[in-house]
């Protein structure tokens, strides 16, 4: 839970502005760099179209498509993973899958309505719908992470903890935190530096005469794509506990390293869809800096130490055979998603297929459980 994520984030469509995303959960400032959208979702403008040029149409339908396939298809997934984490954690259902969704619906509508612009060119109805109704957007991201606050409060201080953790996570991730404390402290070291004794202040851009930038964590090349996972893996894992006021068993760091690898994965994976616009602009992601084939064997790589995680736990006796082989189907999509990889030409299978191998997850952990 990557854009996730794809945290979020980062701890989660179609604007001009993620993947737990992915990715747990981009703009084109005046600045030397610009950012990435979220690690998960949608597609991407004609080859050739300049972001000003798309995302145009005001055909309710399309809009209201982009709309259902961002953030509530975002939240529904999140929800979804948060019921595979508690039957892998073997605690009691509780309300942590719908504090996650509504969580999670926050903070990638807040991400897609401050990341329009930047959007544009990648998800050009989504980039539009947050333009237009970037105000009802804020208020309805508002009301939902401050009903999943208010059932957080119910469910104990340490679900409330953890609830907040995503939304803190997306202002380190995705705002403009870091370069303006960068900028601000650049400024007080200039201001005490003897005027014949230059300082290469922090924050400061290339229009400032080339100094050191502190950039977003989401423009960090691999940092982006673990912020993102490691906020969603831990409101996955530890939110379903806290409500359940359960003991932390053997089980959680399995449980964990899970969702923080799949999420990685799921961050990553649209990245490949954007390549070409991130290069364009500068910013750097696995697929600019080691192309799509590359980026293909590393994900690869991920969610083959993901299968062996979750076989070696089956064989220490901390997670059922049984719902070690519905992950299995799962990676299994995972690896047929990333097989996808710079060979499809609809980029919109990359923004939403990551998600739905966490539907196939869910639908096999079902029938295991149906079956007994």
């Amino acid at each position: 839970m990557s854009n996730r994520t794809d945290p979020p984030s980062e701890f989660i469509d179609g604007t001009d502005s993620e993947n737990h995303t992915e990715q747990f959960p981009s703009e084109t400032p005046a600045r030397a760099s610009t950012e990435s959208t979220p690690p998960r979702r949608e597609s991407a403008a004609p080859k050739g179209t300049s972001p000003a040029a798309v995302g145009t149409t005001t055909d309710p339908a399309r809009l209201l498509g982009a709309f259902a396939s961002g953030a509530p298809f975002i939240a529904l997934v999140a929800a979804v993973e948060t019921l595979i984490a508690t039957v892998l954690l073997g605690v009691r259902p509780t309300a942590a899958p719908v504090v996650v969704a509504l969580v999670t619906f926050a903070v990638y509508t807040v991400d897609h309505v401050a990341d329009a612009d930047a959007d544009a060119a990648s998800t050009p109805q989504r980039a539009l719908l947050a333009r237009r109704y970037g105000d009802q957007l804020m208020v309805a991201a508002t009301l939902a992470y401050g009903t999943a606050v208010a059932l957080a409060v119910i469910g104990g201080p340490v679900a409330l903890a953890v609830t907040l953790l995503p939304g803190a996570f997306w202002v380190v991730y995705a705002s403009d935190w870091l370069p303006d404390l960068g900028r601000a402290v650049g400024d007080v070291l200039a201001s005490v530096a003897p005027d014949d004794q230059p300082v290469g202040r922090v924050g400061a851009g290339v229009t400032d005469g080339g100094h050191s930038y502190v950039p977003r964590l989401k423009d960090v090349l691999v940092v982006n794509s673990i912020v993102v996972a490691v906020g969603w893996a831990t409101a996955l894992t530890f939110l379903p506990i806290a409500f359940a006021e359960a003991a932390v068993g053997p089980a959680v760091p399995v449980v964990f390293a899970y969702f923080l690898l799949r999420s990685f994965v799921d961050a990553e994976l649209p990245n490949v869809r954007d390549v070409e616009a991130d290069a364009a602009v500068g910013v750097e992601t696995l697929p600019v800096v080691l192309g799509v084939a590359r980026t293909r064997r590393v994900l690869y790589s991920v969610d083959l130490i993901v299968a062996g995680a979750v076989t070696a736990a089956a064989v220490a006796g901390l997670l059922a055979w049984p719902l070690v082989g519905a992950l299995g189907v799962g990676i299994a999509a995972s690896v047929c998603v990333t097989a996808l990889a710079g060979r499809v030409d609809d980029a919109a299978v990359l923004g939403v297929a990551p998600d739905c191998t966490y539907l196939v997850v869910g639908a096999a952990i079902a029938g295991v459980s149906l079956v007994g």
